[in-house]
Protein backbone atom coordinates (compact mmCIF):
# COMPACT_ATOMS: atom_id res chain seq x y z
CA UNK A 1 0.00 0.00 0.00
CA UNK A 2 1.11 3.51 -0.80
CA UNK A 3 -0.52 6.67 0.49
CA UNK A 4 0.28 10.17 -0.70
CA UNK A 5 -0.61 13.63 0.61
CA UNK A 6 -0.93 16.56 -1.81
CA UNK A 7 -2.89 19.75 -1.88
CA UNK A 8 -3.17 23.49 -1.77
CA UNK A 9 -1.01 23.97 1.30
CA UNK A 10 1.89 26.39 0.95
CA UNK A 11 4.25 25.65 3.86
CA UNK A 12 4.51 29.25 5.10
CA UNK A 13 0.75 29.55 5.32
CA UNK A 14 0.39 26.20 7.09
CA UNK A 15 3.08 27.32 9.58
CA UNK A 16 1.07 30.52 10.24
CA UNK A 17 -1.93 28.28 10.99
CA UNK A 18 -3.90 29.73 8.08
CA UNK A 19 -6.68 27.51 6.78
CA UNK A 20 -5.54 25.05 4.14
CA UNK A 21 -6.41 21.60 2.95
CA UNK A 22 -4.91 18.47 1.47
CA UNK A 23 -5.94 15.21 -0.12
CA UNK A 24 -4.64 11.82 0.95
CA UNK A 25 -4.77 9.24 -1.80
CA UNK A 26 -4.33 5.60 -1.04
CA UNK A 27 -5.54 2.09 -1.72
CA UNK A 28 -6.37 0.75 1.74
CA UNK A 29 -9.11 2.75 3.44
CA UNK A 30 -7.91 1.84 6.93
CA UNK A 31 -4.48 3.31 6.15
CA UNK A 32 -5.79 6.56 4.69
CA UNK A 33 -8.04 6.86 7.76
CA UNK A 34 -4.98 6.65 10.01
CA UNK A 35 -3.18 9.33 8.00
CA UNK A 36 -6.28 11.51 8.12
CA UNK A 37 -6.52 11.15 11.91
CA UNK A 38 -2.89 12.27 12.21
CA UNK A 39 -3.10 15.32 9.93
CA UNK A 40 -6.71 16.58 10.01
CA UNK A 41 -7.06 19.71 12.13
CA UNK A 42 -9.50 22.64 12.19
CA UNK A 43 -7.10 24.72 10.07
CA UNK A 44 -5.68 21.83 8.00
CA UNK A 45 -8.54 19.83 6.54
CA UNK A 46 -7.94 16.42 5.01
CA UNK A 47 -10.03 14.47 2.53
CA UNK A 48 -9.21 10.94 1.44
CA UNK A 49 -9.64 9.22 -1.92
CA UNK A 50 -8.88 5.75 -3.26
CA UNK A 51 -6.77 7.17 -6.05
CA UNK A 52 -3.10 7.42 -5.08
CA UNK A 53 -1.91 7.61 -8.69
CA UNK A 54 -3.97 10.67 -9.60
CA UNK A 55 -3.18 12.43 -6.31
CA UNK A 56 0.55 11.93 -6.88
CA UNK A 57 0.43 12.88 -10.56
CA UNK A 58 -1.54 16.04 -9.85
CA UNK A 59 1.26 17.08 -7.48
CA UNK A 60 3.81 16.74 -10.28
CA UNK A 61 1.88 17.82 -13.37
CA UNK A 62 0.60 21.07 -11.84
CA UNK A 63 4.19 22.35 -11.89
CA UNK A 64 4.24 22.21 -15.69
CA UNK A 65 1.06 24.27 -15.85
CA UNK A 66 2.57 26.74 -13.39
CA UNK A 67 5.46 27.30 -15.81
CA UNK A 68 2.86 28.34 -18.39
CA UNK A 69 1.16 30.63 -15.86
CA UNK A 70 4.52 32.25 -15.13
CA UNK A 71 5.10 32.82 -18.83
CA UNK A 72 1.71 34.58 -18.95
CA UNK A 73 2.74 36.82 -16.05
CA UNK A 74 6.16 37.54 -17.53
CA UNK A 75 4.60 38.54 -20.84
CA UNK A 76 2.22 40.89 -19.02
CA UNK A 77 -0.89 39.09 -20.25
CA UNK A 78 -4.09 39.24 -18.23
CA UNK A 79 -6.37 37.09 -16.16
CA UNK A 80 -8.27 35.70 -19.13
CA UNK A 81 -5.11 34.19 -20.58
CA UNK A 82 -3.97 32.85 -17.22
CA UNK A 83 -7.40 31.31 -16.57
CA UNK A 84 -7.27 29.63 -19.98
CA UNK A 85 -3.81 28.21 -19.24
CA UNK A 86 -5.05 26.84 -15.92
CA UNK A 87 -8.23 25.33 -17.42
CA UNK A 88 -6.43 23.77 -20.39
CA UNK A 89 -3.68 22.58 -18.06
CA UNK A 90 -6.21 20.82 -15.84
CA UNK A 91 -7.75 19.12 -18.88
CA UNK A 92 -4.29 17.96 -20.01
CA UNK A 93 -3.49 16.68 -16.51
CA UNK A 94 -6.68 14.65 -16.60
CA UNK A 95 -5.92 13.30 -20.08
CA UNK A 96 -2.40 12.25 -19.07
CA UNK A 97 -3.57 10.46 -15.92
CA UNK A 98 -6.40 8.68 -17.72
CA UNK A 99 -4.11 7.59 -20.55
CA UNK A 100 -1.45 6.01 -18.36
CA UNK A 101 -3.35 4.85 -15.24
CA UNK A 102 -6.52 2.78 -15.07
CA UNK A 103 -8.97 3.48 -12.30
CA UNK A 104 -8.31 7.21 -12.09
CA UNK A 105 -11.36 8.91 -10.60
CA UNK A 106 -12.40 12.16 -12.27
CA UNK A 107 -13.59 13.53 -8.93
CA UNK A 108 -9.98 13.45 -7.66
CA UNK A 109 -9.12 16.37 -9.93
CA UNK A 110 -11.66 18.50 -8.05
CA UNK A 111 -10.09 17.76 -4.67
CA UNK A 112 -7.43 19.90 -3.02
CA UNK A 113 -4.71 17.86 -4.74
CA UNK A 114 -6.13 18.79 -8.14
CA UNK A 115 -7.71 22.10 -9.02
CA UNK A 116 -7.00 23.81 -5.67
CA UNK A 117 -3.29 22.97 -5.74
CA UNK A 118 -3.15 23.90 -9.41
CA UNK A 119 -4.61 27.35 -8.71
CA UNK A 120 -2.34 27.93 -5.71
CA UNK A 121 0.75 26.96 -7.69
CA UNK A 122 -0.21 29.03 -10.73
CA UNK A 123 -0.63 32.16 -8.61
CA UNK A 124 2.08 31.84 -5.99
CA UNK A 125 4.34 28.87 -6.61
CA UNK A 126 8.05 28.76 -7.26
CA UNK A 127 7.61 27.38 -10.79
CA UNK A 128 5.39 30.35 -11.71
CA UNK A 129 7.87 32.74 -10.11
CA UNK A 130 10.85 31.35 -12.03
CA UNK A 131 8.96 31.22 -15.34
CA UNK A 132 7.99 34.86 -14.98
CA UNK A 133 11.64 35.74 -14.30
CA UNK A 134 12.74 33.59 -17.25
CA UNK A 135 10.61 35.75 -19.55
CA UNK A 136 11.60 39.08 -18.01
CA UNK A 137 15.34 38.44 -17.52
CA UNK A 138 16.25 35.78 -20.08
CA UNK A 139 18.44 34.07 -17.47
CA UNK A 140 18.84 30.27 -17.65
CA UNK A 141 16.66 28.08 -15.42
CA UNK A 142 19.53 26.92 -13.22
CA UNK A 143 20.58 30.51 -12.49
CA UNK A 144 17.02 31.52 -11.63
CA UNK A 145 16.65 28.50 -9.37
CA UNK A 146 19.75 29.55 -7.41
CA UNK A 147 18.82 33.23 -7.29
CA UNK A 148 15.13 32.94 -6.45
CA UNK A 149 14.42 29.72 -4.61
CA UNK A 150 16.69 29.76 -1.55
CA UNK A 151 17.71 26.12 -1.89
CA UNK A 152 14.34 24.82 -3.11
CA UNK A 153 14.21 23.06 -6.45
CA UNK A 154 12.42 24.04 -9.62
CA UNK A 155 10.23 21.06 -10.50
CA UNK A 156 8.20 22.10 -13.54
CA UNK A 157 11.04 22.01 -16.05
CA UNK A 158 12.21 18.56 -14.91
CA UNK A 159 8.68 17.18 -14.89
CA UNK A 160 8.01 18.58 -18.36
CA UNK A 161 11.12 16.83 -19.68
CA UNK A 162 10.03 13.51 -18.13
CA UNK A 163 6.48 13.83 -19.45
CA UNK A 164 7.86 14.57 -22.91
CA UNK A 165 9.96 11.37 -22.77
CA UNK A 166 6.91 9.30 -21.78
CA UNK A 167 4.76 10.84 -24.52
CA UNK A 168 7.45 10.23 -27.15
CA UNK A 169 8.14 6.67 -25.96
CA UNK A 170 4.45 5.83 -26.24
CA UNK A 171 4.12 7.64 -29.57
CA UNK A 172 1.56 9.95 -28.00
CA UNK A 173 3.22 13.03 -29.47
CA UNK A 174 5.20 13.71 -32.63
Amino acid sequence: DVSVLMGANVAKEVARDEFSEATIGGVVDANTAVWKSLFDRPTFRITTVRDAAAVELCGALKNIVAIGAGFVDGLGLGGNTKAAIIRIGLVEMMRFCNKFYSGVQQATFFQSCGVADLITTCYGGRNRKCAEAFVTTGKPWDVLEKELLGGQKLQGTLTAAEVQKVLQATKSVG
